[in-house]
């Protein structure tokens, strides 16, 4: 009776324990499923808010690097933040006679490694208010606080929100941000 008992306790666990991990959703991006074990250009495809930033990655000849092992934090502006620029300049960004200045640009979005929210947050503590990134382009980006917000400021003075951060992929991770970051 006792061995029942504990076999059946056993299998009322491990079924909690299995409903608990299918639970668990992935996170999402404009409504799309983002799964841990995609890249981030598999789930990027996925997102319909990132639309404008699929196509210039595309445009840029960077989806194989972006698809490589990494790992790689991409700051990812949303179909918004791409609206906000002038119009025209995604038009004219995406021809291949500006490829050199669509690939400058894209890459200052992207920070060798990967760095979640809790990690920046404590770079920023650590360092006073204020944390300095290194972008795959060269130049950095400065990091910080407003509230609980993480706020990215680059180097013409532009600042980006991170509306959703900690998206996980298999070779990096994705904060999406909400204003496109430009480089000198």
């Amino acid at each position: 009776m006792k061995k029942t008992f504990l076999s059946a306790l056993a299998l009322a666990a491990m079924a909690i324990t299995s409903l608990n991990a299918h639970a668990q959703k992935n996170p999402t991006v404009g409504g799309a499923d983002m799964y841990p074990t995609k890249t981030i250009v598999e789930n990027a495809v996925n997102s319909p808010i990132n639309k404008t930033l699929v196509a210039a990655v595309k445009a840029g000849g960077l989806v194989d690097t972006l698809n490589s092992p990494g790992p790689f934090t991409v700051f990812a502006p949303t179909d918004d933040a791409f609206a906000k620029l002038p119009a025209g300049t995604v038009d004219t960004l995406v021809k291949p006679e500006n490829k050199d200045t669509l690939d400058k640009i894209l890459t200052y979005h992207v920070v060798a490694g990967r760095v979640s929210s809790k990690q920046l947050a404590a770079m920023i503590k650590k360092g006073g208010g204020k944390a300095s990134l290194k972008t795959v382009q060269g130049e950095d980006l400065t990091a910080t606080m407003s509230g609980d917000k993480i706020m990215l400021t680059d180097a013409k003075g532009g600042m980006a929100t991170v509306t959703t951060a900690d998206v996980f992929q298999s070779n990096g991770v994705i904060h999406v941000i909400d204003t496109v970051l430009m480089p000198n």
